[in-house]
């Protein structure tokens, strides 16, 4: 099953994306409608808001009067705050029901508006956010729905910015234009982007990233924090520590497109059991990688201490190495060793860039290729990496 989030500001556009995602095949599961579910009359979530926001957020029929609440609860942080502990544990309980009951080889797109206040960006493989310019939300909102201006503006107020929005996006989808447009754009998504993403992760596979050297991505750090993210939701306590490694992790070095990102963990015993949460985050294991090659020298060379694990992402947008090694061991200390290095040493870093295009000519797009023509510079930078090491005092 792949997961993904879906949100936006009120007036971007978000429920316009879900149908079209919908008419592409995918099971929705729509934040809106279930946080109407869990207040119904009769229901514990109606009483517990009536009890904090009092009676008067009813209609004469019992049910609930969502101007009065809205009037109540956005007037400050403290009562929206108070709504959603409230209103945020019953929608999450009935989303993972609903869930629990769909086909394993499902899509699912959970629609869910505060998904960046709530934290939960983490949780899912994929984050696609809707975006609207502020005054084409209000506008929207003052025309389609009938809101005063001063409401729409308090309520867009209330929300995540774009910058928090932004931060969290894998995808992010503009809608300032028409109602086509952003179908048009939806369909690409989902035909260029989840499909593949989804196939991949019902195999198993990963998405194999280009062999080629580009000019260094300045959201590339960006990009790894989401990452890591979501591998420290994925692994809880049983990751010590996880780094945003490799080339993309020294600033404004050219690099392949690909993201490298180490899991610390006490053994591999402990690597092993996280195979399969690393799979539903989207990150397969590949099982015939189970060791670095050992390097001589400045560290340890007990072949036997080289061991590792494997996975890569299965989304085609965002190919991605995760390493996962013990701690202490020599080639988890020279991951983190060799960016601090390279990032303080510039002639070492104009020296690993040729070599890095030197090695991409020569393997013609094959990755296996271009990792076997770099080996021979590492075996000697990882000699002269420790000498820095030792005379600068680095630790890890």
């Amino acid at each position: 099953m792949l997961r993904i989030g879906l949100t936006g500001g009120i007036g971007a556009g978000k429920s316009a994306v879900s149908a079209t995602f919908a008419k592409c095949g995918a099971i929705i599961v729509d934040g809106d409608v279930i946080a109407r579910e869990v207040v119904e009359p009769g229901t514990q979530g109606l009483a517990s808001l009536v009890e904090a926001f009092g009676d008067d957020i009813l209609l004469p029929d019992g049910s609930l009067d969502r101007p009065a609440l809205a009037a109540k609860a956005f007037r400050d942080d403290e009562a929206r705050q108070k709504l959603n502990g409230i209103v945020h544990p019953l929608v999450g309980k009935r989303r993972a029901e609903i869930i629990a009951s769909v086909p394993d080889d499902s899509v699912v797109v959970e629609d869910i508006p505060l998904l960046v206040e709530s934290g939960m960006a983490p949780l899912f493989p994929l984050v696609v956010v809707v975006h609207a310019d502020v005054e084409v939300r209000v506008r929207r909102l003052v025309d389609l729905r009938g809101m005063s201006e001063d409401d729409a503006r308090a309520r867009i107020a209330a929300q995540a910015t774009d910058k928090q929005r932004r931060a969290v996006a894998d995808v992010w989808l503009d809608n300032s234009g028409s109602p086509e447009e952003l179908a048009g754009r939806a369909r690409d998504v989902w035909e260029g982007r989840i499909v593949p993403f989804a196939r991949n992760l019902g195999e198993r596979q990963i998405a194999r990233g280009s062999a080629r050297v580009v000019a260094s991505d300045p959201t590339w750090p960006d990009q790894a924090r989401r990452i890591v993210a979501r591998l420290k939701t994925a692994c809880g306590h049983r990751a010590l520590r996880i780094d945003h490694i490799g080339s993309t992790a020294v600033p404004e070095l050219p690099a392949k497109d690909v993201v490298d990102v180490q899991i610390t963990v006490e053994s591999l015993d402990v690597a092993d059991e996280l195979a399969e949460p690393l799979l539903s985050a989207g990150y397969p294991r590949i099982e015939s990688i189970r060791e670095d090659i050992a390097k001589p020298d400045g560290g340890g060379d007990d072949a036997s201490l080289w061991g590792k694990r494997f996975h890569g992402s299965a989304d085609p947008g965002r190919p991605t190495n995760v390493h996962l090694r013990v701690d202490g061991w020599p080639n988890q200390r020279f991951a983190l060793l060799f960016v601090d290095w390279l990032t303080a040493e510039p002639e070492v870093r104009a020296e690993y860039v040729n070599v890095k295009r030197a090695a991409a000519e020569r393997a013609g797009g094959d990755i296996a290729s271009y990792v076997d023509a770099k080996e021979p510079w590492f075996s000697d930078a990882y000699r002269r990496a420790w000498a820095w090491a030792d005379v600068t005092g680095w630790r890890p």
